[in-house]
């Protein structure tokens, strides 16, 4: 089985298609092989795996940790999500710059995010089912994040009138962000 790699606009972030061996009975597919993936350039170790299920217009993010940074290897198992990276590594050539994808059970398509950026993603279908593959374990007292409607930013998010958390409508603009409490940009 292989993996096929699509670049995005923003290095480091890719998105990734799974082989899919599929008949009238069903599928299969690897959602990682650490050999494989490595083989592509992900030479990352996944030490958390986590799983949400949202509903229909739900809005996740813009999420990042600071101090215990997260790689992240995403992808839906159920319905369809629109997935977003944005570079906030302070003094990136890239810095405010966001890449979205469609992630669905349908496509199987997955993306990886690297340390350093934001991540949200809002659901498409009636509902979502997620999974993150984490690089870093969870830290809540780490948590920080960047405001989901940043007009520096633009976000074209392909929902009107998301449902938020209530810690998700206070997060700070970028702008408003000191430049301590965002990742720093380390080219090499």
């Amino acid at each position: 089985m292989s993996i096929s790699v699509i670049k995005t606009a923003l290095p480091g972030v890719v998105v990734l298609e799974p082989d899919v061996l599929g008949d009238s009975r069903g599928f299969f597919m690897e959602t990682y092989h650490e050999k494989k993936y490595r083989g592509l350039g992900l030479n990352c170790t996944f030490v958390q795996d986590n799983c949400s299920h949202s509903a229909k217009g739900i809005l996740r993010g813009l999420h990042y940790q600071l101090d215990h940074p997260q790689g992240k290897l995403v992808f839906a198992i159920k319905g369809e999500v629109f997935d977003v990276a944005v570079d906030i590594r302070r003094g990136s050539p890239f810095f405010g710059h966001w890449v979205g994808e469609i992630l669905s059970e349908e496509n199987k398509r997955q993306i990886y995010i690297p340390e350093g950026f934001a991540h949200g993603f809002c659901v498409l279908s009636d509902s979502a089912d997620f999974i993150y593959k984490c690089t870093d374990f969870y830290h809540p007292d780490d948590d920080r994040g960047i405001n989901w409607s940043d007009r520096t930013i633009n976000i074209k998010w392909p929902v009107e009138n998301p449902i938020l958390s209530a810690k998700d409508k206070a997060l700070p603009m970028l702008q408003e962000t000191p430049e301590n409490l965002l990742p720093e940009y380390n080219p090499g």
